[in-house]
Order: C-alpha cells, then sequence, then structure tokens
C-alpha cells in the first residue's frame, strides 16, 4: 500500500472527474493521500475532501507564491484550521525564487513565521524549495533544529540532504525522480535512509516516465517507487512499505 504525501486534489484539472477518479484510489494500491495547500482561500475545499474521504488528510500553509500581502491575522486564520482533526501539517511553505511570484524578503518572513506557527501547534511543516537552498537552510537553521518535517520534491544534493536529515526532516520524491536529467534528487536518493523517505506526486502536476506530459495522479505514485527501489537495490515492496510507515509516522495518523 502506498501513501502519496504530496497531492493538489482541488486544482482545476481534477474538476471533471475528481470524484471518479478518488473513487478508485484503494484498488489502485493508494491508502492515504496527504492534500497539501497552497493559500488559505483553498482550505475550505480541502476540508471538503477530508471529511467525504476517510482515506485523504491535509496541511495548511500559505505557499511562497501567495505571501505578498500577508498578514498576521492569516497565521490566526491558519491556527484555527489546524485545529480540524484532518490537518496533519503546516504547508506548503517556504522559498521559491525560480518564478519570484512574490519578493523575495516577503517569501523569507512568512516562512519563518510559519515555522514558528508550527512549532507552536506541534505540528510538522511541508517544504517548498525551488531554487532557494541556501536561504531556505539558513531559516531551518535558525531554529536550531527544533523543527520537524519534510521537503518535498526533494531537488537538493546529497549534502544538504544530510543536513536536513541531522535536523530530524524527512525526504520526499516524486516524478521528477524518474526524469533522465535528475541526477541530483538521484544521489540524494540512494543517500538517504529508507526510514526517511517519503513517495509524492504533487499531482497534477510532474508526472513521472512513462506518463509525462499527462496529468498526474497518484495512481502513478509506484513509478516513482519503482525508480526509487532501483536506484536503492531493494524491492519495491520494502519502498511502499518504509515510505507509508514513515509517512504515518511524521503526520501522526
Amino acid at each position: 500500500m502506498l501513501f502519496d504525501s504530496h497531492a493538489h486534489y482541488t486544482d482545476k484539472q481534477f474538476d471533471a472527474d475528481r470524484d471518479e477518479l478518488l473513487a478508485k484510489m484503494r484498488e489502485n494500491n493508494i491508502g492515504k493521500i496527504m492534500n497539501s495547500c497552497s493559500n488559505l482561500e483553498e482550505i475550505p475545499d480541502i476540508l471538503k475532501l477530508c471529511e467525504k474521504y476517510d482515506f485523504i488528510y491535509a496541511s495548511a500553509g500559505v505557499h511562497p507564491h501567495d505571501v505578498e500581502g500577508m498578514t498576521e491575522a492569516d497565521i490566526g486564520r491558519l491556527a484555527e484550521y489546524a485545529k480540524h482533526p484532518k490537518v496533519k501539517a503546516i504547508g506548503e511553505i517556504g522559498l521559491d525564487y525560480y518564478y519570484d511570484n512574490s519578493p523575495r524578503d516577503e517569501q523569507k518572513k512568512w516562512f519563518a513565521r510559519q515555522i514558528e506557527l508550527a512549532r507552536e501547534l506541534d505540528m510538522p511543516i511541508v517544504i517548498h524549495d525551488r531554487d532557494a537552498h541556501g536561504d531556505c537552510m539558513d531559516i531551518l537553521r535558525s531554529f536550531h533544529d527544533n523543527i520537524k518535517g519534510e521537503f518535498h520534491c526533494f531537488s537538493g544534493s546529497v549534502e544538504m540532504a544530510r543536513e536536513a536529515l541531522n535536523m530530524g526532516m524527512y525526504i520526499a520524491f516524486g516524478g521528477s525522480l524518474t526524469f533522465k536529467n535528475s541526477v541530483k534528487p538521484k544521489e540524494a536518493a540512494k543517500y538517504v535512509p529508507l526510514d526517511r523517505v517519503l513517495l509524492e506526486t504533487d499531482c497534477p502536476y510532474l508526472a513521472p516516465v512513462p506518463m509525462r506530459g499527462e496529468r498526474n495522479s497518484s495512481r502513478y505514485l509506484h513509478y516513482t517507487a519503482e525508480m526509487l527501489a532501483r536506484i536503492k537495490d531493494v524491492p519495491v515492496d520494502a519502498v511502499e512499505n518504509a515510505s507509508y510507515e514513515n509517512a504515518v509516522n511524521l503526520f501522526e495518523i
């Protein structure tokens, strides 16, 4: 059984067949799904999904694309949403210097503030880090390792993975692990021990090979599991079982 630790089923790309797709998850060997959040406005729809499907859980947070104009009142709203029994993490939060949709100072400010909120609530964080490894790690270091969570869609080096693991973080790999040019993630995947690995789709984005270019969904997660098993030279079942248990433990489900 697989745990998709990062998905976006409230995305409009699923509007035409969302319920039909989710109804078939168990027959596709998907036991649980963590539906991640990008902004405050989508949280009510995510919670509706969580209440409709017993295998779907949620994170609540503001993505770096959406932090411009954020206020302390929004932190209060996040704290209220986090009281819902299906909300298991604060995220996805972090830095994105690839698109720079929000000013970098704002990104750093609200990334740090949402980490503080997670610590106040004793919840894990889900980190989005794109082309911002240095600043992301600097912010995490400022909390003196007193954090828990995961690096979503990890794209850093082995050295960065080592430091993140020393902080107590989990490392998540998605469809990009199957791409031919995905050198650093493959190196990191070989290094990260099975007891700290998570699997994810980030659907509807980043469909794995051989489905690359299609709309992604949790039913394609097995391709990433198979690639990780080849990289680590272990049975696929070992990857599936370990990543499932790791997600259950991290999110305290």
